[in-house]
């Protein structure tokens, strides 16, 4: 059993089971949380235009009016868009549980039916605008304002069917056991009625996360699709760690995390060279950078927002890699590749790249999936591999399609 974060409850049976549509779930290397209910909510800054402005100040207020409602040690828990003029979706839970992994999954866990639903799909923007779209990013680089972009593309998938969350998650769990899969309730009202909108993912890269004065981020840039030929599989991962067009768009991201955490650490460990991780669908350059907190009040969410966006999912240099994300992507990212976690009073936390991600409501799926653009990118293989990063929810929902055409 892992050492409790904060006072919570540690369940019997398996805290995926106990998830329902509307809770807060959260799954890692380490522990599954899972909150229920809502006791307060994070409001807007209604004065300012950047949101991240404030929001930790904002968060621990929530914190401890939730101690003077009663709460022996609560938490934060909830996703933060990609658009830092967006609003934070973050909520103190009426209760919190947590397990040790192990309790989670085992063999034959799927809840996998033996009917698929049939979606409609629509790429936005199509795979030749994509195409179009990276060209673009590749002129701003060559015209020396960026360094490098992130460049995404989404898929509007509908059937007439309701889409079975719970499914889907217990799915998405199954095949992410070394990663983080998570359900954030985003709770919007329409029309005066409610209607349940879910974030629903299984990311590999962990943003950011702190235990006490100990803080990681482990930051992933570079990627191969995964091969279902082993040989071949085996060729692309040593590819990869050789690549040079790879290793440099790894190392901006990389230099960047340091040197957004350096301020924050008395020390700060940073390995010469990347490792290469996998998941179910893809390769990935990985690297763990470690430190000791210089200052004992600074809280995860702090340092997350600090990092937030990483060049991973934005680029750099970070506001014309913005500007020029908004300039040439047809669709408004929401949450994806914003961030997804929690923090509880003491400043003990731990968030998450909102990736390999979709928006559910009702009949309705939204997936992302992104590529980093740097100088020798080239665009049909960006586009490849924002296909192959959709086979992770795709497979999750029992589907199996080819997007690059």
């Amino acid at each position: 059993m892992t050492k409790q974060p904060y006072n919570s409850t540690v369940l019997e049976k398996p805290l995926l089971d106990d998830y329902q549509v509307g809770d807060f779930f959260l799954s890692s290397p380490n522990q599954t949380l899972l909150g229920k209910g809502s006791m307060r909510t994070v409001p807007r800054n209604e004065e300012k235009e950047n949101q991240m402005e404030d929001l930790a100040n904002r968060v621990a207020a929530a914190l401890e009016q939730a101690k003077e409602l009663g709460h022996d040690n609560p938490i934060v828990t909830g996703a933060i868009p990609f658009d830092y003029k967006k609003p934070a979706h973050l909520h103190v839970p009426e209760t919190v549980h947590v397990s040790a992994l192990s309790q989670e999954y085992g063999v034959g866990r799927t809840l996998e039916t033996d009917s698929i639903p049939t979606y409609d799909i629509i790429s936005v923007p199509e795979p030749d605008q994509y195409k179009n779209g990276v060209e673009k990013g590749l002129a701003h680089i060559a015209s020396g304002q960026l360094d490098k972009i992130v460049l995404a593309r989404s898929l509007q998938l509908t059937s007439s069917d309701s889409v079975n969350i719970n499914e889907l998650l217990h799915n998405l769990a199954r095949q992410n056991t070394t990663g983080y899969t998570f359900a954030v309730d985003l709770g919007e009202n329409v029309d005066s009625s409610l209607c349940s909108k879910t974030l629903i993912g299984a990311s590999p890269e962990l943003l950011v996360s702190r235990t006490g004065l100990h803080v990681v981020a482990n930051p992933l840039a570079g990627s191969r699709p995964r091969s279902d030929d082993p040989v071949e599989d085996q060729r692309r991962s040593k590819e990869l760690l050789s690549s040079s067009k790879d290793l440099h768009e790894h190392a901006v991201v990389v230099e960047a995390v340091a040197e957004a955490l350096r301020p924050f650490f008395k020390k700060i460990e940073v390995p010469k060279s990347p490792s290469v991780i996998s998941t179910e669908t893809m390769w990935h350059l990985s690297t763990e950078v470690k430190g000791e907190l210089a200052n004992p009040e600074t809280s995860s969410l702090e340092l997350a927002i600090a990092l937030h966006p990483t060049p991973a999912v934005c680029g750099s240099p970070f506001e014309q890699a913005r500007e020029s994300i908004l300039e040439i992507e047809p669709f408004d990212r929401g949450y994806f590749t914003g961030m997804v976690g929690w923090c509880d009073a003491k400043g003990d936390g731990e968030w998450i790249v909102t990736i390999r991600c979709a928006e559910v409501e009702e009949k309705a799926l939204r997936l992302f999936a992104g590529a980093g653009v740097v100088g020798e990118s080239k665009p049909e293989e960006e586009l490849a591999e924002t296909s192959a990063k959709f086979q992770t929810m795709l497979r999750a929902m029992g589907m199996d399609t080819d997007l690059s055409k």
